[in-house]
């Protein structure tokens, strides 16, 4: 097969692999000025669906949402150093998602729409300084860093512990209870939590 052969039949561009599986320093991100858009299914990311899956379990068989799997998870990544701070390689980003659930006041399930918005600098410790404070510093663990990981897990963090309906009009259960201190009671507040210890 000839790449880029000057005839006049179809072009044919070699297999990309996805970026997001690929592990590469944030140094090296940074120095190409990488910037990723990525469109990704829930499925992929195997902590996530695990948490999705547990929630939705609590679920009747017949209200299971159809596909859940292939709910997209899409974004944008934008590498490069934030020279006030030292020059640290730097991401700026955003993620977005609609999150299948069970809403905790109705027990129905729903759709959590999740908008994450990234700033980080990275480093192997909590030394590297995040000047005004507009950056979070991510520590890395491994010198290589695998986006589908880091995605993954600023999704989880941005779950809340208890998903509920905004809508009182489209949620029809109670309003949500207090135990004897005045602390709201929350069934399924420790879940996401159980999933994180256990992976």
């Amino acid at each position: 097969m000839h790449f880029d052969s000057g005839r006049g039949g179809p072009y044919h561009a070699r297999a990309m692999g996805n970026p997001l599986q690929d592990r590469r320093t944030p140094s090296e991100l940074a120095a190409s000025g990488e910037v990723i858009e990525f469109s990704e299914k829930i499925g992929e990311f195997v902590k996530l669906a695990g948490i999705v899956e547990a929630d939705l379990g609590s679920l009747d068989p017949d209200k299971l949402p159809p596909a859940w799997r292939d709910t997209v998870v899409t974004g944008q990544l934008s590498f490069g150093f934030a020279a006030a701070q030292g020059g640290a390689p730097a991401l700026q980003g955003q993620v977005t998602a609609k999150i299948d659930a069970v809403c905790q006041r109705c027990l129905e399930a729903m759709q959590l729409p999740l908008v994450v918005d990234l700033q980080l600098l990275f480093g192997e410790d909590a030394s590297v300084p995040a000047g005004d404070g507009s950056y979070e510093v991510w520590e890395l663990e491994e010198e290589e860093l695998r986006l589908l990981d880091l995605v993954e897990e600023a999704l989880i963090m941005a779950m809340p512990l208890a998903a509920m309906h905004v809508d009182s009009k489209t949620c029809h259960g109670p309003e949500v209870v207090e135990d004897d201190r005045g602390e709201r009671i929350q069934p399924f507040a420790a879940l996401k939590s159980r999933m994180e210890e256990e992976n």
